[in-house]
């Protein structure tokens, strides 16, 4: 099996989570459910929570490894915008409001487009991966994020 094949296949067999029960939250990991809870996917990712670190984001990178990611922190939920300038390699933007939902999802981001791309609802997280995984594991708007940054007082699936 090709490597970023077989990185796929271990990525779903990480999702493998029993439905309902709390995931255990780790800083560099991204954890997202289906809305009844069950674990349908699960990134290594690094974090971008300030100013500095948002705005050099991927860029300039050549490679992001099949189950890694860049997970945007924002002090608060609010309409926000990406581009890609900069950026390499085409992404995925998971845009998630303050609860961990995915409010929407920009599909295979062109490298080196200075076109912004809105998220099209209030968002207090952004997490990009690579262009066209979103589609290739089926994940869509209301499927949840659980990482250690959501308030747990919001979080729609809190970390255990």
């Amino acid at each position: 099996m090709p490597a970023p094949l077989g990185a796929l296949a271990a990525l779903f067999v990480l999702a493998a989570g029993a439905a309902g029960a709390a995931p255990v939250c780790m800083p560099d990991q991204a954890i997202l459910s289906a809305p009844a809870g069950r674990e349908v996917a699960r990134f290594h990712v690094e974090i971008a929570d300030d100013a500095e670190e948002r705005a050099q984001g991927l860029m300039g990178r050549e490679h992001l490894p099949t189950a890694s990611g860049m997970l945007f922190v924002y002090p608060d939920e609010e309409p926000v915008a990406f581009w890609m300038r900069n950026t390499l390699i085409p992404l995925d933007m998971l845009f998630i409001d303050a609860a961990g939902r995915i409010v929407s999802i920009h599909s295979e981001a062109v490298p080196l487009d200075e076109t912004p791309i809105p998220s099209g609802a209030p968002a207090q997280f952004v997490l990009e991966i690579n262009g066209g995984l979103a589609r290739r594991m089926r994940l869509e708007p209301g499927m949840v994020l659980s990482h250690p940054a959501i308030d747990p007082s919001q979080a729609a699936i809190p970390c255990g």
